[in-house]
């Protein structure tokens, strides 16, 4: 959403931007760290960072700092109060109990898609498929489902300068290549992913569209390599996605 300049709280949008910039591969800063993540200067970050720990958000030692768990209070007032994770809940436990198997809701965010509910068996969270759990959009099947849903141009936009990250020895990293497998799953509407963002997780994904047609969020399933082959999980698991999804158009 654009709003006027005026309107817009430069020091607001600084301080969220150092927020961010603590992920997985990062959850320890300093202030040149945060500085370097978040496109601002060491003693913007450095005031920034103060702030956030004064106000609880952020632990610190007193050069580094972390996040803090109050951070938690935006994630559980989101899922508190979106429609989208307590609509799909009763679905997605449906189809864990029914076949055993971890079952997520997926939106995209920017260059990652997050997993705002899920239903399964536990031994799935050591893969980092937890609530809340942010991944690349490029090297998931919920994240290639949903740029599909992009319409060419926003897509084009989206790739432009684009380096793909490798995470894994399957990861697709090829522009031509990915472009490929996104017009696949526009064209099938669905997508599989194998071991391309951690070994060990293979993934199957369908889009969850509403009324209008738009796509929302993505369904998918994750099944180890070693218990299930594409071509196995395409026939047992595809059809109730599918039905899922469909199920869920009138709720969305």
């Amino acid at each position: 959403m654009a709003i006027a300049k005026p309107d817009f709280i430069e020091g607001m949008a600084k301080g969220l931007a150092v927020l961010e910039s603590f992920d997985t591969e990062r959850q320890r800063l300093n202030a040149s760290l945060a500085a370097q993540r978040a496109g601002i200067t060491r003693a913007a970050a450095r005031r920034h960072l103060l702030t956030l720990a004064h106000l609880g958000y952020l632990e610190t030692d007193g050069s580094h700092f972390w996040l803090a768990p109050k951070v938690l209070r935006f994630s559980g007032s989101y899922l508190a109060s979106a429609r989208l994770p307590r609509m799909v809940q009763p679905t997605l436990n449906r189809l864990a109990a029914q076949t055993g198997e971890s079952f997520s809701a997926v939106v995209l965010d920017g260059d990652w898609v997050v997993i705002v509910a899920r239903s399964g068996v536990t031994r799935m969270l050591a893969y980092g498929l937890h609530l809340g759990a942010r991944l690349p959009a490029h090297a998931t099947s919920t994240g290639r489902v949903l740029l599909a849903a992009k319409t060419r141009t926003d897509f084009n936009a989206w790739m432009k300068g684009r380096e793909l990250p490798r995470l894994t020895s399957h990861t697709v990293v090829d522009p031509k290549r990915f472009r490929a497998l996104i017009d696949q799953a526009r064209q099938q509407d669905w997508a599989f992913a194998a071991e391309e963002h951690e070994l060990g997780v293979q993934a199957l994904a369908v889009p969850l569209r509403n009324m209008q047609g738009s796509t929302v969020a993505a369904l998918n399933v994750v099944i180890p390599p070693a218990r299930s082959d594409a071509k196995e999980m395409e026939a047992k698991l595809l059809p109730l996605l599918l039905e899922a999804a469909r199920e869920l158009r009138p709720l969305l």
